[in-house]
């Protein structure tokens, strides 16, 4: 059989003559579904077929391909083709970016090198280069589009805090989708206020809430246009696309050019567009239930491609993804601002002169809105300091705070002892607590479990003591007058809303004249050695109470400034002599004259006025009287002078008086009644050598300056 009759058998190739491999090369050029280059050795343009378009062989023959596709980087694309052609093996799916001249904007261009080997084979001179090129521009625009989009709902919903949701949908959009994100919110929905209800009123401020950039543009906005920088606030001009958006809540794509009518109304905008080189713009406004929000705006400028339609659709699918994060961060900011006012006006409005004590109070706002302190002024010039708080943020949380503050206030005033105070506090937390659970299933609180702390501590300035009880809460810090720290081991308690029935302890310590107590949340011993921090500020000496707590927040981890924490700072001190007089009577029926006649000396003394003298004379005299027929000895009488005037009569029986309403015919029981109605205020308090019982009068003249 001749060669030409031999047939093809496995492994063996068929012979073809040249018409074949025309054949080929025509179909190749003409039916490929891939556009072909040619290149020659020197690299270039020897043929390219159709699908290549904009690409025609006559037009750009013998032009490098660097230049017919005008590439990003043409360099690094030249000596990738030079490696191919030595040799070096071929290239696929290699992604470059470029342009054509008969079609506007930037392409993108996957593109395969093969070489053309010689009649000897690979070892052969190269006869040229053939790439594969396939337009992916519309593909990479859609893969773009949806990496925005993946970026904006992976990105913006994660904080509850507007501005952060904003900043993080301005970073989403820039610069992977444009060039320059500018983001605008209603100025009251920054502050939780509800947003108008679209078409958006006239005149409504706008604040920059975040804006994100690519570099090409960055110096450009940060150094120009200073009327938009961020936190500014504006009104949208009139006749311009962001009032036009505004107004019909659509969104609109906009060319940017010397001709543009608009920017002769917004003199701000007109600079941002020049200085950043913005020629396209998208105007979407952020709504949600018919209400706006505020706007987006995003530019592309320099050499970017123009927005279109597609991108517009993605630019309202994000905008419609971050105007649901934004009112659901206002909505939280709404009730932040609720609880922080309730708060607010539920702690002191001011602060509190006490006998013997001087304090001063940090109050850092943040997400705990049921952090509390008080001072409360007590019988004897002693001095109540307490912090608590209820973990949780929110409404609740305030008003829990709020109950537990006024019955711990209601028990200061009964004279109890720190660890009853606590004990009887926690009996109204687990009432508390009851409530919440018996609640129906349906409401929001039902489940919804309560946690608090608190410490207590009374400060005694004629014993210089401290008795402290806490409930799951930290202890007080104390430092003495030479800067080191006083230890105070108080045994934990249970929490208030804790099912732990566990006694509370006291501990007491004496403190020296010109200590320092600190009382704060469980927030300002975050991060390590927290402690040591916080005593650490307080020994500094010459700085007020006001300086200290500013040291101590100064101090602080970041994350602590958005918690909120409460702290209350006290210096003890001691009562002046000359505004104290204490007297030992006799347990005997002249006690009482005796103490009339010690009583009017004293206060004619002090300058008082005739009236609260007699007045007082009465109160001891029944106090006394009392003492020496149902109390024990020893019997001591004792005044102080102060913003009101205390007098106190102590005697060695535990047995509590009863204020009684004497009948007609009675011929006693008028002593307390009398008592009560010539004081302000008066008590009983117990301790470990009897009770005392007690009165305060207030001075109609304040107190005088006393002689003596």
């Amino acid at each position: 059989m001749a060669d030409s009759e031999t047939p093809a058998g496995p492994g063996r190739a068929a012979r073809t003559d040249g018409g074949f491999d025309e054949a080929l090369l025509a179909a190749l050029f003409t039916q490929s579904a891939v556009g072909l280059v040619v290149l020659d050795p020197r690299l270039g343009l020897v043929r390219a077929n159709s699908l290549v378009e904009g690409v025609g062989t006559g037009e750009h023959a013998g032009r490098p391909f660097t230049e017919v596709f005008r590439l990003d980087d043409p360099d690094g694309f030249e000596q990738l083709m030079k490696r191919v052609l030595a040799g070096e093996g071929p290239v696929r799916d290699h992604l470059v970016r470029g342009r054509l001249s008969r079609i506007p904007g930037d392409r993108q261009f996957l593109t395969s090198l093969y070489r053309l080997h010689g009649p000897g084979g690979p070892d052969a001179p190269a006869l040229g280069l053939v790439v594969a090129v396939v337009d992916v521009t519309e593909r990479e625009r859609g893969r773009a589009r949806e990496a925005a989009l993946t970026a904006v709902r992976e990105a913006v919903g994660g904080s509850l805090d507007v501005t952060t949701t904003c900043r993080a949908f301005a970073d989403a959009l820039a610069p992977g989708f444009a060039d320059l994100a500018v983001v605008e919110v209603v100025d009251d929905v920054l502050r939780g206020a509800e947003p108008p209800v679209g078409p958006m009123p006239p005149g409504t401020p706008l604040r920059r809430a975040a804006s994100g950039r690519c570099d090409s543009v960055r110096a450009a906005v940060e150094s120009g246009a200073q009327g938009r920088a961020p936190g500014t606030t504006r009104h949208l001009p009139a006749r311009t696309p962001y009032a036009l958006a505004a107004a019909d809540l659509r969104a609109r794509l906009v060319p940017l050019g010397p001709d543009t009518p608009w920017p002769g109304t917004d003199q701000d905008g007109a600079r941002a567009v020049a200085e950043t080189g913005a020629h396209c713009l998208i105007v979407v406004p952020l709504t949600l239930r018919g209400a706006v929000l505020g706007l987006v705006s995003l530019y592309r400028c320099g050499a970017a491609e123009p927005f279109d339609e597609d991108d517009v659709s993605l630019a309202v699918a994000a905008a419609t993804r971050a105007s649901l994060a934004i009112d659901n961060a206002r909505r939280y900011e709404r009730e932040h601002v609720i609880a922080s006012t309730v708060q607010r006006r539920l702690l002191p409005q001011a602060e509190r002169q006490q006998a013997a004590v001087d304090t001063a109070h940090v109050l850092l706002a943040g997400r705990d809105s049921g952090c509390w302190f008080d001072t409360i002024a007590l019988s004897g010039a002693r001095t109540a300091l307490v912090v608590g708080g209820v973990a949780g943020e929110g409404l609740q949380s305030a008003i829990a705070m709020g109950q537990l503050r006024t019955v711990i206030q209601a028990l200061a005033g009964l004279d109890l002892e720190p660890e009853e105070v606590l004990a009887r506090l926690k009996d109204t937390a687990d009432r508390l607590a009851e409530e919440r659970a018996s609640l129906p299933p349906a409401d929001g609180l039902h489940g919804e479990p309560l946690s608090a702390g608190c410490v207590y501590g009374v400060y005694d300035p004629f014993t210089r003591t401290c008795t402290v009880a806490r409930a799951g809460h930290p202890a007080p810090l104390i430092v003495g007058p030479d800067g080191r720290a006083v230890p105070l081991d108080v045994p934990e308690g249970p929490g208030l809303f804790s099912t732990d029935s566990a006694l509370f302890a006291p501990a007491t310590v004496t403190l020296e004249t010109g200590s320092l107590l600190a009382f704060r949340t469980a927030e300002l011993l975050s991060g390590d050695r927290a402690a040591e921090r916080v005593t650490r500020a307080l020994a500094r000496p010459g700085r007020s109470l006001q300086q200290l707590g500013d040291d101590i927040v100064y101090a602080l981890p970041d994350d602590t400034r958005a918690a909120g924490a409460a702290l209350l700072l006290a210096r003890t001190g001691t009562v002046s002599d000359h505004l104290v007089a204490t007297w030992d009577l006799a347990d005997e029926p002249t006690a009482p004259a005796t103490a009339r006649v010690l009583v009017r000396d004293r206060l004619q003394g002090w300058g008082l006025d005739e009236d609260t003298v007699d007045a007082t004379e009465l109160i001891v005299s029944e106090l006394v009287t009392n003492a020496v027929r149902y109390g024990t000895p020893p019997l001591r009488l004792r005044l102080l002078l102060d913003s009101t005037l205390t007098c106190e009569v102590h005697d060695g029986s535990t047995a509590a008086p009863h204020l009684r309403h004497a009948r007609t015919v009675d011929e006693d029981g008028r002593g307390l009644f009398i008592v009560s109605r010539l004081a302000s205020h008066w008590g009983a308090r117990h301790g470990p050598g009897g009770k005392v019982l007690w009165t305060e009068q207030e001075l109609p003249d304040g107190p005088p300056d006393p002689v003596g």
